[in-house]
């Protein structure tokens, strides 16, 4: 028999791994779900980090978040310890049942505690406490085993025969199994987010009607002038993007506006500037933002300055855009990204110096009552985006329209 102390060891256990991979679950949840706005409590900075756990390509295995596949693994041992205390047929094999189910389980928390480590660089501490409690079930279970292990097959066999014949353990395991595939079924996947996002951009938009422009122009002249301190140069038009790396919205509208500003500065007439300023949403170029999670978005910001002396920017910032997820790009993928894309084989000794021009782009945009991401001004008058982004053909008129204006 199992001696009470390691009941309750066992209990321990399985209690800190479900209320650990249950709080996983739920932070994980909102950062698919709101990814814009959601942050992680977890989040200390680059080096301490759910959310690049989570969001990384080891934050799901097979389709499904390891975060919801380790709840269900506690909830599943959680079953089997009461079953230890029940009167049923399983009690005796029920610790055995939790060791045989330990040592897979201990073996994929080395696996991602190996990708954390060593690959991502970062340390979630939700993962940290889940791992301490498959570690702990498995050797709590091995040394309270009461029968040789290669007994327990033969006990397995004999169990399901027994409980494929009691409605109660029937009607209880089809209920998990539906529990397990409903949760896994209402998870939002971040494939299916990013492919609606996209039908919504509308990329091809029509062409706007004169009744169309009218309205257009009218809503835009009612849009205050700020004082951008960003010299035109002689340019007719001056527009200024502030812009973060991980920002799925600036990536669409890198992609939907890239054209139309193509067509107006390759012309080689100097009437429209295009000026990119970096406003990352992380703490540690941008210290307002310290608590918005997009770790890898300095690294990011430097690596495309950094490109500039190879002539490389446009191509690494494309690249970037190309892979922003999800799963999003960890700062060591941003370090290898400009390596690989931009040419940049001294980022380290660079870091340090170019990460004070992310700072300075940063608090001109704080200035500026820029709060998030993308922010454009053009002419001064800020682009509203609150009502979603406009479309390619709005953004040309508007480029239009400050070029017929009187100055």
């Amino acid at each position: 028999m199992v001696t009470r102390t390691r009941q309750v060891g066992l209990l321990i256990f399985a209690l800190l791994g479900l209320g650990a991979s249950a709080t996983s679950t739920w932070v994980h949840y909102h950062l698919v779900a709101s990814p814009e706005t959601a942050t992680s409590f977890c989040d200390v900075n680059a080096n301490v980090s759910c959310t690049q756990a989570y969001l990384s390509p080891y934050g799901s295995f097979l389709g499904v978040p390891v975060a919801l596949a380790g709840l269900l693994f506690f909830a599943l041992v959680a079953v089997l310890l009461a079953a230890a205390r029940s009167a049923s047929s399983v009690r005796e094999n029920a610790v055995a049942y939790v060791f045989a189910l330990s040592i897979p389980a201990a073996a994929f928390a080395a696996y991602l505690a190996w990708a954390s480590y060593a690959v991502l660089g970062t340390f979630c501490i939700l993962c940290g406490l889940t791992y301490v409690a498959v570690l702990g079930l498995l050797l709590v279970s091995a040394t309270s085993l009461p029968f040789p292990v290669t007994h327990l097959p033969d006990r397995a066999r004999h169990d399901a025969r027994a409980l494929v014949t009691s409605p109660a353990a029937v009607g209880i395991g089809m209920l998990f199994v539906a529990a397990a595939v409903a949760a896994i079924a209402a998870f939002p996947h971040e494939v299916v987010r990013a492919e609606a996002a996209d039908a919504e951009e509308q990329p091809s938009s029509p062409p706007l009607s004169d009744a169309d422009r009218a309205r257009i122009e009218e809503w835009w002249n009612m849009q205050p002038v700020v004082d951008v301190p960003i010299p035109a140069a002689g340019a007719k038009v001056l527009i200024v993007k502030f812009n973060d790396y991980q920002c799925p919205a600036c990536e669409r509208t890198h992609r939907l506006y890239k054209p139309v500003i193509a067509k107006y500065t390759s012309s080689g007439a100097g009437d429209v500037r295009y000026v990119l300023k970096h406003f990352p949403l992380e703490g540690e170029c941008n210290p307002p933002m310290a608590r918005m999670n997009h770790f890898g978005s300095c690294e990011a910001a430097a690596g495309v300055i950094m490109a500039r002396a190879n002539g490389t920017a446009q191509k690494l910032e494309d690249w970037i855009f190309a892979n922003i997820g999800p799963p999003a790009l960890t700062s060591v993928q941003m370090r290898e990204a400009a390596r690989d894309i931009g040419g940049v084989k001294d980022f380290d000794a660079q870091y340090s110096r170019v990460l004070e021009e992310v700072r300075a782009d940063a608090a001109l945009g704080a200035s500026l009552k820029v709060t998030g991401t993308p922010t454009f001004f053009i002419n001064g008058r800020r682009l509203p985006l609150e009502g979603g982004i406009p479309q390619a053909s709005v953004f040309d008129a508007i480029i239009q329209f400050e070029l017929k204006r009187p100055r």
